[in-house]
């Protein structure tokens, strides 16, 4: 059984807080059972992992990635939900300066209602044409 320092390992991951954190994530992998890349030979999993990371059998990025993802606290779906892309803003910008309003969040003042396909069919509204109004006059 080899021994295991932080000085093997320190050369791979200079920082030792990021050593430790790199460590115990490879040792939860390896617990859900990721395979091992170099002999156990009765190692517990803490010392697997510092003993691949001292030997370079696993990539440090992808395991910091993990770790990185595991610490997030939303996740993809809702982040790109609750951030507008750039068509949306360009889109309420050119409502707003169409009719005459400073911002969007005035429109709602002025007794317009915006909002989804969802919410509309929900109240009953829907598309027209605006060449069949021009005919019902």
């Amino acid at each position: 059984m080899a021994r295991v320092t932080v000085e093997d390992c320190i050369d791979k991951i200079p920082n030792r807080f990021d050593l430790v954190l790199t460590a115990a994530q490879r040792a939860r992998n390896i617990q859900k059972g990721e395979l091992l890349t170099i002999d156990r030979d009765e190692d517990k999993n803490p010392v697997v992992a510092l003993r691949e990371i001292a030997d370079e059998t696993i990539d440090i990025v992808h395991i910091e990635e993990r770790i990185v993802r595991s610490l997030q606290r939303l996740n993809e779906r809702e982040e790109e939900t609750s951030t507008p892309d750039e068509a949306s803003a360009t889109a309420e910008e050119d409502m707003s300066n169409m009719i005459g309003l400073n911002s969007i969040d005035n429109m709602e003042d002025t007794g317009m209602q915006i909002g989804t396909g969802a919410e509309l069919d929900a109240t009953g509204f829907e598309d027209v044409d605006i060449a069949s109004l021009d005919d019902d006059s």
